[in-house]
C-alpha cells in the first residue's frame, strides 16, 4: 500500500506521457529495420524512444544536427492485459486518460527512454521490465545484483510494484561490490521504507539506533568490540591482535581510534591497579591465612601479568598511530601503582614464583611510552615528562638490580635502553628539576665507568648548563 501512496505522482512525473503526433519520416536506422519484438496475445505497440540528452537538445534547438525524428527507437507489440500489472500503463489504459485528438493512432503508446550508457543498450532495462510484465518471471530474470540494479529504477518509474519488491528482496539476500553499494546509496532516496527496511539498514543506521547511545558512536562501539575481542580468549590471540591493528591504523577517523583506545587503556590500567592493590593491601594479608592467601595472591599476579601485556599491546597501538598522549599522562600520574610494584619485587620469592615476567612488561610499557616522547611522537607537557620520571625511576631502579644476571657488568636491554631514554628526558627539564632527578640516577652507575657512558654524558650536561650565566632578559639600572 506504501509503495502505490509515495511513488504515483514522484513516477509519473520522470516519464513520458501519451505519444506525441504521429512522428515525420524518420531517416532510417537499426530500430526502425528491425521486426518489432513481439510478447503473446499482443494487442498494443508500445514504441520506446531515446529520450535527448540536454546536450542534444541544445543542439537541436541552435540549429545542430539532433532531431527527434533521428532519435533511436524500438518497437515492442505488447499485452494491454499484462501492461495493467503496473500502476502506470493501467493509468494510462483506463478511461479516465482522456488523450487529446493529435495523440498517437488508437493501439499505440509511446514511453521516453533516459539516455543510458549501459553496455546492454538504452532500451535494454525497459525491455526487461516490459517481458517482467508479461512472464513474472522474476527470479528468472534477476540473477545478480547489477540485474536488480539495472531494473529497479525503471519498476520504481513504472509503478510496478511486484518487480520492484521482488529487486528489493534479491538486493537484501546477496553480497554487493563497492560499485554496487554505491549504486545502492543512490536509488536508497526513491525507495519506500517499509518495503526496504531491510535494505537501508544494510548502508546506513536507522535512525532510533544512530540516537539510542549518547555516549559511544556506532563505530566506536564497534572498534571497542574489536579490541575487547583482540585482548580476550580468541583461540589465536597473535593473528586477531595483528588484523585488529591494521584496522585501527587503517580507520579514517583519528579522533574516534583515540578514544576507543583511551577508552581501552583506562580499563586495562585499572585493572592492573586494583589487582597489585589487593597484593599490597595490609589488610588483605590479615584477614585471610597464608595458604589461602597464597592461592588468591598467585591469582591476582597472574591475572595482573596478563594485564599488563594488554597494556602493552594497546601502547605499542597508541604510539604507532601517534594517540598516546593521554596515555603517558595516566602513566605519569600511577604513584600508587609504582609503590605497589616496588613492594612485589622486594618480594623475590614472590614475583618469581607467580610472576616472573612482570618486571620486564612493566619495564617495557614505560620505555615505549617514554621513547614516544624523547623522540617526538607524543608531545606532552614539562609537568608530564617529569611526572613520567620520577614516578617510574624508582621501579626501574629495583628492575635494573633484580635484572643482572650472573655476570656483574651485564644490563639487561630494557632496563639499559630505559636508564638512557629518562636522562634524555631529563635533559629537556629546566636545569633546577633536571637536578633532582638526575641524584635518583646514581644508580644507574656500575663498578666500570665504561659501563655508563649515558650517566657521564648527563652529568656533564647539567653541569655545563648550570655553570652557564643566566640568559634572557635581565633586570637593573638602565
Amino acid at each position: 500500500m506504501s509503495l502505490r501512496k509515495r511513488h504515483r505522482s514522484a513516477s509519473s512525473s520522470r516519464l513520458a506521457t501519451l505519444s506525441s503526433p504521429p512522428s515525420p519520416p524518420r531517416a532510417p536506422s537499426s530500430s526502425a529495420s528491425s521486426p518489432p519484438l513481439s510478447f503473446p496475445n499482443a494487442d498494443l505497440l508500445l514504441r520506446l524512444h531515446l529520450d535527448p540528452s540536454p546536450e542534444d537538445a541544445s543542439a537541436g534547438g541552435g540549429g545542430g544536427d539532433y532531431h527527434p525524428a533521428l532519435a533511436p527507437f524500438l518497437d515492442l507489440h505488447v499485452s494491454s492485459a499484462s501492461l495493467n500489472r503496473s500502476r502506470y500503463f493501467a493509468a494510462l489504459l483506463s478511461d479516465r486518460w482522456c488523450p487529446p485528438p493529435s495523440s498517437s493512432p488508437a493501439g499505440r503508446l509511446s514511453l521516453a527512454v533516459p539516455f543510458s550508457s549501459s553496455c546492454s543498450g538504452p532500451f535494454h532495462a525497459h525491455v526487461e521490465v516490459i517481458r517482467l510484465l508479461h512472464t513474472l518471471d522474476f527470479a528468472g530474470t534477476i540473477r545478480s545484483p547489477a540485474d536488480a540494479l539495472d531494473i529497479l529504477p525503471v519498476a520504481l518509474q513504472l509503478l510496478f510494484d511486484a518487480c520492484v519488491e521482488a529487486c528489493i528482496r534479491f538486493l537484501e539476500a546477496v553480497p554487493w561490490s563497492e560499485e554496487e553499494e554505491a549504486r545502492v546509496l543512490d536509488i536508497a532516496p526513491l525507495l519506500p521504507g517499509d518495503e526496504a527496511a531491510d535494505l537501508l539498514a544494510r548502508v546506513s543506521l536507522p535512525p532510533a539506533s544512530a540516537a539510542g547511545e549518547a555516549t559511544r558512536s556506532p563505530s566506536e562501539a564497534m572498534l571497542h568490540g574489536l579490541i575487547h575481542s583482540a585482548i580476550h580468549g580468541h583461540p589465536v590471540p597473535a593473528a586477531t591482535k595483528a588484523f585488529v591493528a591494521m584496522l585501527l591504523k587503517d580507520y579514517p577517523s583519528r579522533d574516534c581510534v583515540h578514544k576507543v583506545l583511551d577508552e581501552a587503556f583506562l580499563s586495562r590500567l585499572e585493572t592492573v591497579k586494583e589487582l597489585m592493590g589487593k597484593y599490597a593491601s595490609p589488610d588483605f594479608r590479615i584477614a585471610v591465612d597464608s595458604d589461602e592467601r597464597e592461592a588468591i595472591q598467585k591469582l591476582n599476579l597472574h591475572s595482573a601479568v596478563l594485564n599488563v601485556k594488554h597494556l602493552l599491546w594497546l601502547i605499542e597501538r597508541m604510539v604507532d598511530m601517534r594517540v598516546a598522549d593521554n596515555a603517558v599522562k595516566l602513566w605519569s600520574e600511577q604513584v600508587a601503582l609504582a609503590a605497589d610494584l616496588q613492594k612485589l619485587l622486594t618480594d623475590a620469592d614472590m614475583w618469581r614464583n607467580m610472576a616472573p615476567g612482570l618486571p620486564m612488561l612493566v619495564t617495557r610499557c614505560t620505555l615505549r611510552l617514554a621513547n614516544s616522547v624523547v623522540i617526538g611522537e607524543t608531545l606532552v607537557s614539562r609537568q608530564v615528562r617529569m611526572n613520567l620520571v620520577r614516578s617510574w625511576l624508582p621501579v626501574l631502579n629495583i628492575c635494573r638490580d633484580i635484572a643482572q644476571p650472573m655476570h656483574s657488568g651485564y644490563k639487561s636491554t630494557n632496563c639499559q635502553e630505559l636508564e638512557e631514554t629518562f636522562l634524555q628526558i631529563i635533559s629537556t627539564l629546566p636545569v633546577q628539576d633536571a637536578q633532582e632527578l638526575l641524584r635518583q640516577c646514581l644508580g644507574f652507575s656500575t663498578r666500570s665507568m665504561d659501563d655508563c657512558p649515558h650517566l657521564v654524558a648527563a652529568f656533564k650536561t647539567w653541569f655545563r648548563r648550570a655553570a652557564r650565566a643566566p640568559q634572557g632578559p635581565q633586570g637593573g639600572d638602565d
